[in-house]
């Protein structure tokens, strides 16, 4: 008879709800992005699996609350990503499956892993520029409108990533970018860099690439969507998403998970939380002891009620690196914020969102709010027709 302790070793891994995982026991998998629900930050990717293209089924997935989202090499959230964009992620079975915002999933789909939170998502130039590696443009081939890149990518085949040698379609929908210029296929054909007709050598010329859905998906091809051709126009792209970013934390706040409660009396307490990683570093930067500021509830999808009204105004007392190579999902940075009210959610383990008094104080938008208890934990009914 087995041992029990191997047969809990061979289990797929299951978070706790109160730490940060370690990566080593994610699960890789990359797929096409074709349903976003941007508010409760979550989704259905189309996996790449040989000869399961028409009958697979989809990939649901939730991002964990500490979750991280990169998109041309800088940080997202699900909203900035379109469709059809290839997208590579860190998935865990989920931490709680009574409250899972997506099915669970039993049996051995391959199309659809039980493994469907998502501690981080990425598209294919994040990821290269998170691992300092670039496509190679072997030739270009050009017929009429459209034409082919034959590129390579120094990876091994996987669920981490696309590697070995691909023929990638592009046509007049290519966004082609260098230096701070948008162009395409016929502004590189008019001034001689690609030629009207036929084939050219590249000798390997180093470009980031964005691929996207082509109609023969089944066998593993791929179009491009964009190509950025030299490390400024990557930059460009990389500074505009990190201001959109920016703004998006700033005007909803920066989500965190609550470690302690101190209680002083009549109600006061100081809350010590840990901000969540995958955040530009300037907005850290904004938590400084001394400054005042709010926290609101929120839920594991980051969602918030009112929290410009029904946050606590308080002040930050501490600010402490506790971490200097934190796990996944976490900044490594730990605050303590003192209250003169606790609130329910504020305690260990919960969810909850801070401003410095620099940030906006407004409401999010109204589909972003939860309004009533039935919001609190989104139905998971949405995905069983996808």
């Amino acid at each position: 008879m087995a041992n029990v302790n191997d047969l809990r070793a061979q289990e797929p891994f299951r978070p706790s709800p109160e730490s940060f995982p370690s990566i080593d026991q994610a699960k890789a998998y990359r797929g096409e992005l074709v349903f976003v629900d941007h508010v409760n930050r979550r989704g259905s990717l189309r996996l790449h699996v040989d000869d399961h293209y028409h009958e697979g089924h989809l990939h649901h997935f939730a991002m964990l609350p500490y979750g991280e989202i990169y998109y041309h090499g800088a940080p997202a959230e699900l909203r900035d990503i379109p469709i059809g964009t290839v997208l590579y992620g860190q998935f865990y079975l989920p931490p709680d499956p009574k409250t899972s915002a997506v099915p669970n999933v039993n049996g051995n789909n391959v199309t659809a892993p039980r493994e469907n939170h998502a501690i981080l998502l990425e598209d294919g130039p994040s990821l290269c520029l998170r691992e300092k590696k670039a496509w190679k443009l072997k030739e270009v081939i050009i017929h009429g409108a459209e034409g082919e890149l034959v590129a390579s990518l120094d990876r091994e085949e996987g669920g981490d990533g696309l590697g070995g040698e691909h023929k990638l379609t592009i046509d007049g929908s290519t966004r082609i970018w260098r230096g701070h210029e948008l162009l395409g296929m016929d502004e590189l054909v008019g001034e001689g860099t690609w030629p009207a007709n036929g084939q050219k050598q590249l000798d390997g010329q180093a470009v980031q690439l964005a691929l996207a859905w082509h109609p023969r998906y089944l066998y593993q091809q791929f179009h491009v969507a964009d190509i950025w051709l030299d490390e400024t126009a990557m930059s460009v792209a990389s500074a505009r998403q990190r201001g959109r970013h920016i703004r998006h934390i700033r005007t909803r706040w920066m989500p965190a998970r609550v470690e302690e409660v101190q209680y002083g009396e009549f109600g006061q307490a100081t809350v010590t939380a840990t901000l969540f990683g995958g955040m530009d570093r300037s907005l850290y930067a904004d938590f400084k002891p001394g400054v005042g500021g709010k926290m609101a509830a929120a839920e594991n999808t980051l969602r918030t009620w009112w929290p410009d009204h029904d946050g606590m105004d308080g002040k930050i007392t501490s600010v402490e690196k506790v971490d200097a190579d934190p796990p996944l999902g976490s900044s490594g940075i730990q605050i303590q914020f003192e209250v003169p009210l606790i609130l329910e959610g504020f305690r260990p383990g919960r969810v909850v969102r801070i401003r410095p008094q620099n940030w906006p104080n407004v409401k999010p938008p109204v589909e972003e709010r939860v309004r009533n208890f039935e919001d609190r934990w989104p139905s998971a009914d949405l995905f069983q027709n996808k």
